[in-house]
């Protein structure tokens, strides 16, 4: 089976593939890669850097920003600005939150403000992003340039922590829809009942968001997610590790890349050494993980920067692409 096999095309709804794996293994040129590849293929392609350090504009050689900028025909690209997304998000929240004049405003600035310091809300933000794009059916394939891995389980758990969150506020919502209905004729500052009717159909329109991204990253004819590890111990096993957790969210890993990869040409002490350590690696690699594709990438002699190199890279991988 070639690894474009894996990639399983509906034509009908977007088709969503994660890239992850320990920093520096080169997650980036992986998914710079199979982004061109799938624009080249006649896909409309988007790729999204949700990694706060973002290598997408280093790799493509251009300037890329928080909204989808052009690459190439068929392929676009975005790099999740933590800080608009934050503050994205912030104002989303009070507009859902609303509690008009005298009823709470004040306060629910107040925690906001506290939110923004919170070890968690750029990852809320960028998991708000990240909904945006899985519930549009914009691009037939949208490409996730992820975080390393701690990060990246972070934002893939949050599908549960946000639906248990945005429950509550409905749930409260309801509270004080039913207070504002109860003393609406002697406190006048209280909102139109359209208004809080309004609000809870926001959050509940949330909620849906949620659920519908929770079921798609779980549907394996339309989410693939691909590991890419270096043939070193310390990825190895973090590698085993994330696919593990991966396997609680019933996120499907279908694909390990082995990246840098040195080639068998032995011309020095040190080049022999090395790959001696990396066969054994290699067959590590293939005892753990087979019961997954693996496909290998060589240790390139130049940085993977820059569309020529991203489209050779890709050829290693997928072949000539077909135009469809």
């Amino acid at each position: 089976m070639a690894i474009k096999d894996l990639i399983k095309m509906n034509n009908k709804k977007t088709n969503f593939i994660f890239v992850g794996g320990k920093g520096g293994v080169g997650k980036t040129t992986i998914s710079a890669a199979t982004a061109l590849w799938m624009a080249k293929s006649g896909k409309k392609t988007l790729i999204i850097s949700t990694d706060p350090a973002h290598s997408l504009s280093d790799s493509f050689g251009m300037k890329i920003g928080h909204v989808p900028t052009k690459i190439i025909e068929n392929l676009y690209a975005v790099e999740i600005d933590p800080e608009k997304a934050v503050e994205e998000y912030k104002e989303k929240l009070k507009s859902q939150m609303d509690m008009t004049q005298g009823m709470g405003l004040d306060l629910l600035e107040e925690e906001m403000d506290l939110a923004s310091m919170s070890p968690g809300i750029d990852e809320a933000a960028a998991f708000d992003q990240f909904i945006r794009y899985m519930t549009t059916n914009e691009y037939d394939v949208v490409i996730f340039d992820t975080a390393p891995t701690g990060h990246t389980l972070r934002l893939l758990s949050f599908p549960d922590i946000m639906d248990s969150w945005v429950g509550k506020m409905i749930k409260l919502r309801k509270q004080l829809q039913a207070m504002t209905k109860m003393f609406k004729k002697i406190l006048p500052f209280t909102s139109d009942e359209n208004d809080e009717d309004k609000a809870l159909e926001n959050l509940e329109k949330t909620k849906k968001q949620i659920m519908k991204a929770r079921k798609i990253m779980s549907d394996p004819e339309r989410t693939s997610f691909k590991m890419v590890v270096i043939p070193e111990e310390m990825s190895i096993y973090e590698s085993e590790r994330a696919i593990k957790a991966l396997k609680k969210y019933d996120i499907p890993v279908d694909n390990i890349v082995v990246n840098q990869v040195l080639p068998k040409k032995d011309d020095c002490e040190f080049c022999k050494a090395r790959r001696r350590i990396q066969n054994e690696r290699l067959k590590e690699i293939e005892e753990k993980f087979k019961d997954k594709k693996i496909s290998k990438v060589p240790l390139l002699k130049k940085e993977a920067r820059g569309i020529k190199t991203l489209e050779k890279i890709a050829e290693m991988l997928y072949g000539q692409p077909k135009a469809s």
